[in-house]
């Protein structure tokens, strides 16, 4: 090994050594108003030594990356039959989970499969296209409020609403997107979040439509035929079915001409369009489309729930809904699925130490996008860029 090369290494185990510093300091730092500051410091020095242990054995990665990108290729060649393999076990094991599961978990997993619906909605724009949107829960109230007044003020039931739920929605992102997409990057960010927070303050205000801070009660049940989805086992079901139907639908839009000049502009807007791609229009679609899930999502929870608020639809559920994304991968939908249910369960898990329930979301973000910036199950492509 030559001296630039010597020093190369060196450089890199110094910088690795003052980011695991800072990173123990920095975790210390928000234990500190829980525990105070004698816990502190033995939890710095307990990580100050465990990093120390994960830099030796560091030392060893080279063989460990070996060994693992040969069994890699060998399970590469295997790769397509095995994933069906998997999705065909996982699939009896949703349709029984309702029949081994108490009612608890049975509304943990509607929970998270409204949530999938709605983070596959926010994937297009953040994932597919790279535009970063603060505001998706606009959309989402759009369309939970829309059920909510036309089946309580007008009596008309789930099907005969949600068209016009899903319809509102996505002409809200449709028109939302006409003037914000003049802008790019933060800014472009910024107005979505200006108009979550508007949408907020409208549902929030206008008392005699929306019944103000109140909200809707008396929302009813999904029904087919003269079945009701009432119990929360036909509920989970008809979550699933709509889960199952948004990945399909997502996943050809994603492999279609649309998906791949939605990737294009990601990837570079500028040469995008150079190409011949209408990329304003290509991002309006994005837009509507992302904004098309986020009502169905709406009208499920209106119905599941039977209430809905402004309470429910704040500023942290667009950035909650966006760590599912960033947790999973943007632009993958197994790596978003795979969030969505983490990040439900998490706070669930976590129950029993609530109070630390947003230090360990936190903290493993910051690691995440440390270790791991492109997610979970994300690709090198991944990127939020606008």
């Amino acid at each position: 090994m030559t001296g630039a090369a010597l020093k190369i290494t060196g450089f890199k185990k110094g910088l690795f050594r003052v980011k695991s510093l800072v990173l123990a300091l920095w975790l210390s730092f928000l234990f500190l108003p829980f525990k105070g500051l004698k816990a502190s410091l033995i939890l710095f020095v307990v990580l100050s030594l465990a990093l120390v242990f994960l830099e030796f054995f560091l030392g060893y990665t080279k063989l460990l990356r070996e060994s693992l990108q040969n069994i890699c290729s060998r399970i590469r060649a295997i790769r397509h039959p095995a994933s069906r393999i998997m999705l065909y076990a996982l699939f009896p094991l949703l349709l029984i989970f309702p029949f081994v599961s108490s009612d608890y978990f049975i509304d943990v997993a509607i929970l998270a499969g409204i949530y999938t619906i709605l983070a596959l909605g926010l994937n297009v724009l953040v994932g597919f296209t790279g535009l970063l949107n603060l505001g998706f829960v606009a959309f989402y109230a759009i369309g939970a409020y829309t059920y909510a007044l036309l089946n309580t003020k007008l009596g008309l039931g789930f099907w005969s609403a949600i068209p016009l739920s899903i319809g509102f929605s996505t002409a809200a992102g449709f028109l939302l997107a006409i003037p914000a997409l003049r802008l790019r990057g933060d800014y472009l960010a910024i107005v979505t979040l200006g108009f979550a927070e508007i949408t907020r303050l409208i549902l929030n205000n206008w008392d005699s439509l929306t019944n103000g801070p109140n909200g809707i009660s008396g929302i009813a049940f999904p029904s087919v035929m003269s079945i009701s989805f009432g119990n929360l086992t036909y509920y989970y079901y008809f979550v699933l079915a709509f889960v199952i139907l948004t990945v399909f639908i997502t996943k050809r839009v994603y492999s279609s001409k649309i998906g791949r000049a939605w990737i294009a502009i990601r990837e570079d807007e500028v040469a995008s369009s150079a190409m011949g791609i209408n990329t304003t229009m290509y991002k309006i679609y994005s837009f509507a489309f992302g904004a098309f899930w986020a009502g169905l999502a709406g009208t499920l929870f209106a119905g599941k729930m039977h209430f809905v608020s402004p309470e429910s639809f704040t500023f942290m559920e667009s950035v909650f809904i966006l760590c599912m994304i960033i947790l999973g991968g943007p632009g993958s939908i197994p790596g978003v699925i795979l969030g969505s249910i983490i990040l439900v369960l998490l706070p669930e898990i976590l129950r029993e130490v609530q109070l630390y329930r947003m230090l360990a979301l936190g903290s493993g973000l910051v690691l995440l996008m440390i270790f791991r910036p492109q997610g979970l199950l994300g690709g090198k492509g991944a990127s939020l860029r606008s």
